[in-house]
């Protein structure tokens, strides 16, 4: 108390924080299963004539699972993870459409167009995370060479260069169920099991409270302006 009677601003200020579960591992399976059916459809595994059906399931499944993964995401204050699973999530969207009104096998400059820039955005996003998590950066590289290749392809690129988009698709998926696993587990025991290789502030947030309240005040929804 000060010597008028009256506390000071900073000493009367508390921060409320809800927790919450992690979205990650819904967002880590759902996108293995929406990239397994992008990668059969450019490896030619899932015929052209079921385009629509994978188009379906894109929207119907993957979207919205992945809308909740990032709803999450940014209540948990994550905000490059969330960023991230957004982009991705109305993709999703965009793609499962796309699928559904365009003709079987039908290419698209547009579309092209649209996954250079979205491959570009997702490159950006891998720099960002290479100083914590480097995983996140790995796998979001193969999900920038598999969205480069397809735009060659949608722009007028050979069919070889769609197979190969359908082999980075592969090991996407099994880059993002393994991603889903380390992290459900680690939600589970509290402690890295699987290696993410994270480093850094990510590395930190695992070591307790003391790290993380010294830049809580300075954090999106404590701040007064983002």
């Amino acid at each position: 108390m000060s010597s008028d009677g009256r506390g000071r601003h900073e000493e009367q200020v508390r921060i409320f924080l809800r927790p919450i579960g992690s979205g990650l591992p819904l967002g880590f399976f759902s996108f293995g299963i929406g990239m397994l059916v992008l990668a059969c459809q450019a490896l030619a595994i899932i015929p052209v004539s079921e385009q629509h059906d994978g188009g379906m399931i894109l929207m119907a499944f993957v979207f919205p699972l992945e809308l909740t993964a990032a709803i999450f995401a940014f209540l948990a204050r994550d905000t490059l993870g969330a960023t991230t699973l957004g982009l991705f999530t109305t993709s999703w969207l965009t793609l499962g459409w796309l699928q559904l009104e365009s003709p079987p096998g039908a290419k698209s400059v547009t579309i092209g167009i649209y996954l250079f820039g979205f491959s570009t955005a997702v490159l950006l996003l891998a720099v960002l995370s290479v100083l914590g998590k480097p995983f996140f950066t790995a796998l979001l590289l193969a999900a920038v060479a598999r969205g480069v290749l397809s735009g060659v392809y949608e722009v007028g690129g050979g069919t070889g260069v769609f197979r190969v988009a359908g082999g980075f698709g592969i090991a996407l998926a099994a880059l993002a169920m393994y991603g889903g696993t380390a992290l459900g587990i680690e939600d589970a025991r509290r402690r890295d099991v699987l290696p993410l290789f994270r480093r850094g502030a990510a590395d930190q947030a695992f070591a307790g409270y003391g790290a993380q309240l010294e830049r809580l005040e300075s954090e999106p929804g404590v701040r007064q302006q983002l």
